[in-house]
């Protein structure tokens, strides 16, 4: 298997395990390689950094929860292992501009979310966030997961 299928599995494989804790040395324990060669090869193959790519996606679920639920924030933290409601906070401003609770009370103007896809489609996982190049669309190849869109 080369590296491209690997990256292309663990990324199907985070995206089903973002609400469990996903520590560096579970997910290289997943992948068969040491964290630190595993990180080498995240960042070759697909451009970004695991831990962000992992706190990104998190974060975007996250965004969902807060649109799709009335459940609270802090209940919403806590689902994506964030520590506390103030760290999940800065966070979530941090990439995308505005606190959970204001993200909560705007309205969704023309922006995509995602919802995990079936496993008879392809993967497409969104990240609202405009600055971040984080929708993955299900292919490696030539050793790159380079179907990534958006804007960085």
């Amino acid at each position: 298997m080369d590296r491209a299928n690997i990256i292309h599995d663990l990324l199907d494989w985070i995206e089903t395990h973002l609400d469990q804790p996903l520590l560096l040395d579970n997910v290289a324990a997943k992948s068969g390689y040491s964290k630190w060669h595993l990180q080498r090869m995240f960042r070759t193959t697909t451009g970004h950094a695991l831990g962000s790519y992992i706190r990104e996606r998190r974060l975007s679920q996250a965004a969902q929860a807060l649109r799709s639920t009335p459940r609270s924030i802090l209940d919403i933290a806590l689902q994506f292992h964030f520590d506390s409601q103030p760290s999940f906070s800065r966070a979530f401003k941090k990439q995308f501009g505005k606190t959970p609770a204001v993200y909560r009370r705007t309205p969704a103007q023309g922006m995509t979310e995602a919802s995990p896809q079936s496993s008879a489609q392809q993967p497409n996982y969104h990240n609202e966030s405009p600055n971040l190049h984080l929708l993955y669309n299900g292919k490696c190849t030539d050793g790159k997961c380079t179907q990534w869109m958006g804007q960085r």
